[in-house]
This record gives structure tokens, sequence and C-alpha cells, in this order.
């Protein structure tokens, strides 16, 4: 038994560093991908409220078609098709499975934050846009200004669930040979034939991520929420 356990150390035969490389893999792939995502779903949630029939006809294909193919398959449409496509002008021209793996989560979780950031912009009242057009301050200023403060209160909870559903879908980019957890335990589990020790490595990762992520979510929400509390909202 200890034997077994001496693969996921640091010695000779251990996986130990190439499990926290591909740790570390994970987590950059993730933060790469997290702004990407919702500031894309910010755009998309706002075509969808556009006055402009094209645009939210536009924005409502695009998360309908993206939150109904499989994230797999969007990877693969990527970093396989689009490759391809693209190497019929540039023959040269090939896209790093860090980059296409990015894109890929990115466009799925834009497709599924657009709904959070949709339903908090309908949150907030529109009399607020209204006494700021009032004040003389123009679209932009009053959305950064008043508009979206508000809205990332409003949204933390759905988006945190959307980092914690991210985290979880990094494990898809193991199939373009980006060398995540995933792809590293499959590899050591081929080598030393020990599926249970090594898979087991990678749930307890994925776990201790998923548990500082929620502890992080937690804190962000409460210091969101400290504000509009201590004046009452809360209570409204």
């Amino acid at each position: 038994m200890l034997d077994k356990f001496a693969l996921l150390g640091f010695g000779d035969g251990g996986w130990g560093a190439a499990l926290l490389q591909g740790a570390f893999t994970t987590i950059s792939i993730a933060l790469a991908t997290l702004p990407f995502g919702l500031m894309l779903g910010l755009i998309v949630a706002l075509g969808k409220r556009s006055e402009n029939i094209v645009l939210r006809a536009l924005a409502t294909a695009y998360t309908t078609v993206f939150r109904g193919v499989p994230e797999l398959l969007t990877l693969y449409i990527i970093y396989f098709g689009i490759q391809i496509l693209v190497q019929q002008v540039f023959h040269s021209f090939s896209i790093p499975p860090f980059v296409a793996g990015m894109v890929a989560l990115g466009v799925v979780l834009s497709a599924f934050s657009s709904e959070v950031w949709v339903g908090a912009l309908n949150a907030i009242q529109k009399g607020q846009r209204e006494a700021a057009s009032a004040l003389g301050l123009s679209k932009a200023q009053a959305f950064r200004l008043i508009v979206f403060p508000q809205l990332m209160r409003v949204a933390l909870p759905g988006l945190g669930n959307n980092w914690m559903v991210l985290l979880k879908e990094t494990s898809l980019v193991s199939v373009i040979t980006l060398q995540d957890i995933m792809f590293i335990t499959t590899r050591a589990n081929v080598v030393t034939k020990e599926p249970f020790l090594f898979f087991g490595a990678a749930m307890l990762l994925y776990l201790i991520f998923s548990l500082i992520s929620a502890w992080g979510v937690g804190r962000l929400e409460a210091r969101a929420n400290r504000g509009y509390a201590a004046f009452g909202g809360a209570t409204r």
C-alpha cells in the first residue's frame, strides 16, 4: 500500500511533480477563460436586451447554439474544424491547445453567463437609469458608475455557479493533449495500472479547488452585500 502512495511522491518514479504541473494548467486555463467568457456573456446579454431586433435575434441564436451543443463538440469544432479552415488560407497556421481550450470553454461560459447577466440587468430598476440621465450622465457613464456595481452584486451567486462548472469542464481539454489534471492522471494510470490511486488524486484536487472557490465566492458575496444590507436594502 505504501509503495502505491509513493507513486504520488516527488522521488524517482513518482508523479507528484507532474500532478502539480497538471493542477497549474487546470487553474491557468480556468482563470484565463473566466474574464473572456464573462465579458463576452455580458455583451451577449446587452444584445439580448437591445432595442435592435437583429442584435436580439443574433444574441438569442448564439446562446441557443452554445447552450445546446455539447462542450466537447464545441472544443472539437474550434480546435480541429476552425484550424483546418484557417490553414486553407494560412498554410502554416496552428491553434495552440491552450488557446483553443480557452476559446471553446469561453464561448460556452458566455452563453450560460449571459442568462445570469440578463436576470441581473432585469433586477435593476429602470428608474435608476432615468435618474442618471436626468443628472446628465451618458449611457456609458450610467452603466459604469450606477448599473454595473449593482449588477455584480445581483449576478455574483449565478456567476459563482458558472465558475464551479467551468472548473470541472476544464477536464475536457485533455482530449486535445493539453496536459491538465486529467491528462496527467490518465497517462499515469496507463503507465502504472493504478486507476483508483490516480483518479482518486484527481478527484481530490478538483474537490480542493471547488472548496476554495466556494469560500472565495462566499467572501465576495458577503463583501458585495455589505453596503446593501447596511442601508436596509436586504429588508425591502
